[in-house]
C-alpha cells in the first residue's frame, strides 16, 4: 500500500462514535457495559453515554430518519441490540421456514452442554468446550434450540436454556428424558464439573 493511500484511510479514532460503536454492538452475543464499550471504541464513557442516546433515539425514529425494525436495549447493566417485539412474529417464521440443516459437530457439543448444565453463560459452556461459543451460539438461537433465560445482574452475563423446539425435535417430553451424562465420559463421574467435554 503506497503513502498516499494510508493517508486517505481514515484511522479507527477518526471514524464516528456512533459507527465505531454500532461495528461493536453488531458482533456482541452479551450486553457490554458503558465502560467495556468506552473501552472497545477508545472514547470517554461520558462521550460513549451520549452516542448511545444518539444511536437509540435513531433507531427510535426520534431523528429524522424513521423507526428502525431493530432497538438498542439496555439488559442487565449492558447494551446490546434486538430485533423489535414487534417483528417477534416475522423473524420466527422466517427463521423456521429455513430449510433445516444438520447442525455441525461443535453445535451438536454446544447444545450438549447446554442442555445439561442450563441456565448457562456463554462463557460457561465455552469454559468447558475450551473453545469460543459465539457464533455457535448464534446458531443455536437462530434455530430456536435455545433461548435467553435471563441476564446475570450482577455481570449481565446471558443465561442460556433450551426450548420445546429442542424437546420436539429429540422426541422427548421433557429434559428428564436425556441420558445420564456420567457413563459417556471418560471416567463415569464428574460430569461436566471438570470442563471433560471437548
Amino acid at each position: 500500500m503506497t503513502d498516499e493511500m494510508t493517508e486517505t484511510i481514515p484511522s479507527e479514532t477518526q471514524l464516528p462514535l456512533t459507527e465505531r460503536l454500532e461495528a461493536i454492538l453488531l458482533i456482541i452475543d452479551e450486553p457490554l457495559g458503558l465502560v467495556a464499550l468506552a473501552a472497545a471504541v477508545g472514547a470517554p464513557v461520558p462521550a460513549v453515554r451520549q452516542a448511545i442516546e444518539t444511536l437509540v433515539d435513531d433507531y427510535d425514529g426520534n431523528g429524522s430518519g424513521p423507526r428502525r425494525g431493530f432497538e438498542l436495549r439496555e439488559v442487565g447493566g449492558g447494551w446490546r441490540l434486538y430485533v423489535r417485539e414487534d417483528h417477534d412474529g416475522l423473524v420466527a417464521e422466517f427463521v423456521g421456514g429455513q430449510a433445516p440443516a444438520r447442525l455441525s459437530q461443535a453445535a451438536l457439543e454446544t447444545l450438549a452442554v447446554i442442555a445439561y448444565k442450563q441456565p448457562v453463560t456463554r462463557s460457561q459452556v465455552a469454559s468447558i468446550r475450551a473453545v469460543n461459543v459465539d457464533s455457535v451460539v448464534r446458531t443455536l438461537l437462530a434455530r430456536g434450540l435455545i433461548t435467553e433465560l435471563f441476564a446475570d445482574s450482577e455481570t449481565g452475563a446471558i443465561n442460556y436454556g433450551t426450548t420445546d423446539a429442542l424437546l420436539q425435535n429429540l422426541g422427548i417430553n421433557s429434559l428428564d428424558e436425556l441420558p445420564p451424562i456420567s457413563p459417556l465420559l471418560d471416567d463415569g463421574a464428574d460430569g461436566f464439573d471438570e470442563g471433560t467435554i471437548r
